[in-house]
């Protein structure tokens, strides 16, 4: 290898110090980016998060709201002892069709979300 020749003159200015504003360039470079990929890993994080509370909240509703309609068609049901009474038929329709509605919501905004 030929000291004077221009990969010799590459590494005794890099031995020297002289490239070392190059090198604080490219390392101020880097850190930007890893911190923009932090900031950018960070806030899916947060949104996981804030996706798991909606569907836990929604979760949630859906059974506090269906337990007593559920428990009051279960009850018409055994008082009338037949399907035949207004009461009970109303019932069961509401008991279909609530949920029904509720997971045609569901599937219609985690369709919209998707698209």
């Amino acid at each position: 290898m030929n000291p004077n020749g221009p990969a010799g003159r590459d590494v005794v200015s890099a031995l020297s110090g002289h490239q070392a504003d190059r090198e604080c360039v490219v390392g101020y470079r880097t850190r930007r980016v890893v911190l923009a990929s932090l900031g950018v890993i960070q806030e899916q994080k947060e949104g996981r998060k804030r996706v798991r509370a909606v569907a836990l909240a929604a979760i949630l509703v859906v059974v506090l709201l269906l337990g007593p309609m559920m428990w009051w068609a279960a009850e018409n049901l055994l008082a009338d002892g037949h399907l035949g009474a207004l009461a009970s038929e109303f019932a069961c329709w509401v008991c279909i069709l609530c949920p029904a509605l509720v997971a045609a919501a569901l599937v219609a905004g985690w369709a919209r979300n998707r698209s």
